[in-house]
């Protein structure tokens, strides 16, 4: 194809973020856009063009060769199934849902249809991850620390459990998700919350989660979260081998070893144009570097609901070592 011609269902932050880069590359044209509020999706056409559509049935009669789904994690699941029955290649933002049951069907869904799909866990395509990887190739991971420390965002979904997930499910879902490239599989979780709500109307997540990880190949670790600040004060994680202290941020990679300590820098804009156009050089035959398709990303929404159940329930989460088996009714069996 010339152009990939992309629709957008969901005209919030994220998805007016993609279509800035989406926007920038000149082999794009941006279709149209939907979202369950007209006037967010008539703003985002006239500044980036395109047509605003009622619904996704009317986005996907335009003929899109690819939709982008930007919506919140509560309202994951009939788009998908509208996309995925239209055959159109798919790019879903984190978190795929807010439980496992609807993430499950839609990979399923995917799976059946052999559906080319991206989901825009974006710390993917940092510089300075094949380096870390590369140091860590001959030294066994021995501990690992991850963390996000935040605010509470401005919308108002967010604060609630059933529409979010928590801050582990929506926010530490992209530390998690690092922690698995770097350190492995996670085999056993426990995890405690504060019981306490951010003061925000309606709100009954955790303020504090913090959680114990124990990983298949033998390390240890944990992972804190919190959205009691004012501001995003951390978000990364430190890795622990033999002779060897990693600390990765989207801003860049500090590495202190025997030679001392030096510090490689990322651009995070830069990963997040990179994971959209490895998504389009995909759909147009022209590339093949979707490194998170939504197979993949659900085995860290797997990880991100066990922090969050256990924390909730306040017993351990046992995850099966291999990826299960998933079946057109939701339950799972061990591969």
């Amino acid at each position: 194809m010339r152009k990939c011609r992309v629709g957008l269902v969901g005209a919030g932050g994220v998805a007016q973020r993609h279509a800035r880069v989406l926007t920038g590359f000149d082999d794009v044209e941006l279709v149209g856009v939907t979202d369950v509020v007209p006037e967010a999706a008539a703003a985002m056409v006239a500044e980036h063009g395109g047509q605003a559509y009622a619904d996704v049935a009317a986005l996907l009669a335009a003929g899109p060769d690819a939709v982008y789904v930007c919506v919140p994690p509560f309202a994951h699941g009939p788009t998908e199934e509208a996309v995925i029955d239209a055959g159109v290649p798919m790019f879903v933002e984190k978190p795929v849902a807010v439980d496992l049951a609807t993430a499950e069907r839609i990979a399923d869904l995917v799976a059946r249809r052999g559906l080319r799909t991206a989901v825009g866990h974006h710390w993917r395509y940092s510089r300075v991850l094949d380096e870390a990887r590369a140091l860590l190739a001959d030294r066994p991971v021995r501990m690992v620390s991850g963390a996000w420390l935040d605010k509470v965002p401005p919308v108002p979904w967010w604060s609630r459990r059933d529409r979010s997930g928590g801050p582990v499910v929506e926010q530490a879902a992209h530390v998690l998700d690092l922690i698995r490239v770097l350190a492995g599989e996670v085999t056993e979780v426990t995890a405690y919350g504060d019981g306490t709500p951010p003061p925000v109307d309606g709100a009954d997540i955790d303020s504090v989660t913090t959680a114990v990880l124990r990983f298949a190949d033998g390390a240890v670790g944990t992972l804190g979260a919190a959205c009691v600040l004012g501001w995003k004060h951390r978000a990364g994680l430190e890795i622990l081998a033999d002779g060897l202290a990693l600390a990765i941020t989207e801003e860049g990679l500090t590495i202190r070893d025997t030679d001392g300590e030096r510090h490689v820098p990322a651009d995070p804009d830069a990963a997040r144009v990179a994971v959209d156009r490895a998504f389009v050089d995909a759909v147009r035959g022209v590339g093949d570097d979707v490194r998170v398709p939504y197979a993949e990303a659900l085995a860290t929404q797997r990880l991100a609901l066990a922090v969050a159940d256990s924390a909730r329930t306040g017993t351990t989460v046992r995850l099966a070592t291999t990826a299960p088996t998933v079946l057109r009714t939701g339950v799972t069996v061990d591969a």
